[in-house]
C-alpha cells in the first residue's frame, strides 16, 4: 500500500468523480484509476461502487477511509516537524477548543505564544468537546482544549488537567438585578437564553436544573456564545456562562455569581496517545500549562 495510492482514495472519495479527483491531485485519471484499481486488488476488496456512474464507497470504502485520513494527517504532520527549524522559527499549530475558552482563555495566551513564536502560523477550530475529540481523533488537530469529563472517554487520548473555572449568571445591567448569590432553583422562575446543543455549557446548565427537579425554561435558544450574550444584553434572559467570559462581556453585563456550591467545570488539553504533538504544539502545550 503506497501513500499515493491513499491520496488518491481520499480524492476520490471526497469528490465521488474520478475525473475531479485526479485533477485535484494534478494526475491523469487513467493514472488515477489504475492505482486505485491497483489498491483494491492489494487490499482484495472493492472500495467504490461505480453503477451507473454514480461513485459511492463500498463498506470495505467506508472502514479504510478515516483510516487513510489519519495516515494522510499524520504524514503531513511528520513532514512539518521535519522542516521546522530547531529555533522554531516556522511550522503551524492546530489548536481546537470550545467557543468560551476562544473568548475567555485563549487570547492573552496565543498573545503570548506569538510573542515568543511569531514565525508559527496558528490555526484555530472552534467546537465541542465532542466535536473536538473526533477532529483530534482523525488527525486534523494537534491539540485540543475540552471540557471534562469528556462525552466518549477514549483511551486513544491523553488529556491534562489545566484549571477548573466557576460559572456566573450573567443578565442585562438595564434589566431588574436578579437575588445575590443566584441559587439554581432561582432559575425555575428565570427566563433563559440557552446555546445550541452541542455545547458543554448547555448540558452542564440544563443538568443542574435537573437535578434540583425541573426543566429550564429557554426564551431563545440555538446561539453560539456570542449571540447568547447579544441576547441576553437586549433583556431576552438570564444565561450562565464561564467567569472568564463574563470578565471581558463589558459593562452592559451585570455578573451574579451562584450560590454554592455552584457550579464549575474543569478544562484540559487533549492530544493523541499514540502520536507526539509537533515540536510547535508542544511549545504551546508547555505555555498553557505554565499560566493556568
Amino acid at each position: 500500500m503506497q501513500f499515493q495510492q491513499l491520496l488518491y482514495f481520499v480524492a476520490v472519495a471526497e469528490t465521488r468523480h474520478f475525473t475531479r479527483a485526479a485533477e485535484r491531485v494534478h494526475v491523469s485519471q487513467p493514472s488515477l484509476s489504475q492505482q486505485i484499481k491497483a489498491l483494491e486488488q492489494e487490499l482484495g476488496a472493492e472500495l467504490f461502487s461505480r453503477a451507473r456512474g454514480n461513485i459511492t464507497l463500498t463498506d470495505a470504502g467506508d472502514a479504510l477511509l478515516p483510516l487513510a485520513r489519519r495516515i494522510l494527517a499524520d504524514t503531513e504532520t511528520a513532514r512539518l516537524e521535519v522542516q521546522e527549524l530547531a529555533q522554531l522559527k516556522r511550522g503551524r499549530v492546530r489548536l481546537g477548543a470550545t467557543p468560551s475558552l476562544c473568548t475567555g482563555l485563549l487570547p492573552d495566551v496565543l498573545r503570548a505564544f506569538h510573542d515568543l513564536h511569531p514565525g508559527i502560523e496558528l490555526l484555530i477550530e472552534e467546537g465541542g468537546s465532542h466535536d473536538l475529540v473526533r477532529e483530534l481523533a482523525r488527525g486534523a488537530l494537534d491539540l485540543a482544549l475540552v471540557v471534562l469529563p469528556l462525552p466518549s472517554p477514549s483511551p486513544a487520548l491523553t488529556t491534562v488537567e489545566l484549571l477548573r473555572e466557576d460559572l456566573v449568571v450573567v443578565s442585562a445591567a438595564s434589566e431588574p438585578a436578579p437575588r445575590r448569590p443566584v441559587r439554581i432553583a432561582d432559575l425555575r422562575d428565570q427566563p433563559l437564553v440557552m446555546f445550541r446543543h452541542g455545547y458543554d455549557l448547555r448540558e452542564l446548565t440544563v443538568a443542574a436544573c435537573r437535578a434540583e427537579g425541573f426543566e429550564p425554561t429557554f426564551t431563545v435558544e440555538g446561539g453560539e456564545l456570542d449571540a447568547v450574550l447579544g441576547f441576553v444584553r437586549a433583556g431576552l434572559g438570564l444565561a450562565v456562562v464561564p467567569a472568564m467570559v463574563a470578565a471581558r462581556a463589558g459593562r452592559d453585563l451585570r455578573v451574579t455569581a451562584l450560590a454554592r456550591p455552584g457550579l464549575r467545570r474543569t478544562i484540559a488539553l487533549a492530544h493523541r496517545s499514540d502520536v507526539a504533538p509537533p515540536r510547535a504544539a508542544r511549545e504551546l502545550q508547555n505555555l498553557l500549562l505554565r499560566r493556568t
